[in-house]
């Protein structure tokens, strides 16, 4: 909100954000109520569909996973137990006491059955998994079996990896939507329960306990563990001006906010009714993604000219500022994981090279083709990349276009395929948490078989592809740590995307309400109020 406005008018206009965004029927008739302003609105809902990290969110609120993912990045139980037959072939799961769907149904096996098969068109991972699988059937009501035909030892990484796709359970007769064909009905069996009657795309999403949710007995731990919801209801609301945001929560008005930017921490870190915090210790890695298709990155020079221009330093200054918050990072798979490595990365380490830069321009004959980047201005880490990114290409003779829009507007358009003079892109920029892209398996960018299975962007790219295969093959870490080097090396050298440092988020809440889990994502259960 504009800092010239009168205080009094300040505080009118803030009220009347808040009233919109609170205003339903409904809105103050439960008294154990957490209003949440979260990273960006909510309008695409299918959260195996896209990779959004709001709709991974939104999943994770309703749906629940055959298996969870620790802090530790160790699968553990939580729909289901599992053996493993001794040459490791076989996998057998069995459902726990308890699973119910929103509808009042029973969880069966042939439900899983469904949403794996759905969940594996879409995930990377799964894809390469289902290459190695030789059936997956449900035994009875509450055993599935998953048959391999040869030795592939990241099923239970996969099933349990909580970012993006995250392998949500569904009743079959939503799992079988038609490939391609975004869900229509939201019933899950998760901690959680979708409003339907109170969603207002893009502005308001409302939740409530799901009372018939038996947790597992162990504490909470990531997605795995107990997920005791404390509360009767959650209100996830749309305020894309951050101060109006944080004047709310000065007043009482919400209680959490996912994303306070660095720059206004101090208004939330100098009132005694709130506490800051970061959930995520790991972080989010920032990164910018090229069109492989069409002109000018369909030439590989030309996506090194576009790379050395850049530094990260640039990025996370913009982005964040303060350093106690971000650091420069070269891993592709994230700093402070297990195959983190510099490789490739020194020119963005080093503050770019820009002459570099402008001579692969002349030598790859650029002509001056605009490049049309889709710029997110809603989300606090989200609107500075773009921007710094842009100088840095036109300072080495790029012709930039920015193209501003939402974020949710961007999530939509980065899927169409059309030249970028027809409603297509030439780049964009976006974010994931480490625990998306720690590995050759799971990170989306890696993804080299093209238009028809690649993610945004779509680069055919085989030669990546097989090493990925023979880093889900190898037997032993020092052949892992080996095989990611070399992908690491080849990403960097074809440019799959180009990586911009890692950062954390600060969140803020009132201290009627605990603090929020630890996790890859802001989940709700564990969390107390006290109205």
């Amino acid at each position: 909100m504009p800092s010239f406005l009168p205080p009094v008018l300040r505080r009118s206009l803030t009220s009347l954000a808040v009233a919109a965004a609170l205003a339903t029927p409904s809105a103050f008739a439960h008294a154990s109520t957490i209003h949440a302003v979260m990273s960006s609105a909510l309008r695409v809902m299918d959260p195996i569909a896209t990779t959004a990290q709001i709709t991974r969110n939104h999943g994770f609120m309703i749906y629940d996973t055959l298996v969870g993912m620790d802090n530790e990045f160790q699968p553990r139980p939580q729909m289901a137990d599992w053996t493993i037959s001794d040459d490791g072939l076989t996998y057998t799961f069995r459902l726990r006491d308890g699973l119910e769907w929103h509808d009042g149904t029973p969880v069966t096996a042939r439900d899983c059955v469904a949403s794996l098969e759905r969940w594996a068109q879409y995930d990377i991972g799964g894809q390469m998994m289902m290459d190695y699988v030789e059936s997956l059937s449900a035994e009875d009501d509450r055993t599935l079996v998953l048959k391999l035909s040869r030795p592939f030892g990241y099923v239970l990484d996969l099933l349990a990896k909580p970012s993006s796709v995250a392998a949500f359970m569904m009743p079959e007769r939503v799992a079988n939507t038609p490939y391609g064909q975004q869900l229509s009905e939201f019933v899950g069996s998760g901690p959680f329960k979708f409003v339907a009657d109170e969603f207002v795309p893009g502005s308001k999403v409302v939740y409530e306990k799901f009372e018939d949710y038996v947790p597992r007995e162990e504490p909470a731990d990531g997605t795995a563990g107990g997920k005791r919801v404390m509360v009767d209801r959650v209100e996830w609301l749309t305020m894309p001006d951050h101060q109006t945001a944080i004047n709310a929560l000065n007043s009482g008005d919400v209680d959490f906010i996912e994303q306070v930017p660095i720059d206004l921490l101090p208004l939330v870190e100098n009132d005694d009714s709130l506490e800051v915090g970061v959930f995520n210790p790991l972080g989010y890695q920032t990164g910018g993604r090229m069109n492989f298709l069409y002109p000018p990155f369909d030439d590989v020079r030309i996506r090194r000219a576009a790379l050395l221009a850049l530094n990260q330093q640039d990025v996370l200054d913009a982005l964040i500022g303060n350093p106690e918050y971000y650091r420069t990072c070269g891993a592709i798979f994230g700093c402070d994981t297990p195959l983190e490595t510099d490789v490739g990365a020194e020119s963005l380490l080093e503050g770019g090279r820009p002459d570099e830069a402008r001579a692969l321009l002349e030598e790859a004959g650029y002509d001056g083709t605009p490049v049309v980047i889709l710029q997110a201005t809603d989300v606090a880490t989200q609107a500075p990349p773009p921007m710094v990114a842009a100088s840095a290409l036109r300072s080495v003779g790029f012709n930039v276009q920015l193209t501003p829009m939402d974020w949710q507007t961007l999530v939509s358009r980065r899927a169409n395929q059309g030249a970028p003079n027809q409603g297509g892109w030439n780049m964009f920029f976006t974010y994931w948490n480490i625990q998306t892209v720690w590995n050759p398996v799971v990170n989306p960018m890696l993804n080299g078989s093209g238009r028809e299975g690649a993610w945004f962007g779509w680069p055919t790219d085989p030669e990546i592809d097989q090493m990925r295969v023979e880093f889900a093959e190898a037997t032993d870490d020092d052949q892992r740590h080996e095989i990611a080097n070399r992908i690491q090396a080849h990403a960097y050298d074809n440019v799959s995307y180009i990586p911009l440092g890692q950062y954390r988020d600060v969140s803020a809440w009132r201290k009627e309400m605990s603090a929020p889990l630890e996790g890859p994502s802001p989940v709700f259960w564990g969390i107390e109020k006290n109205d």
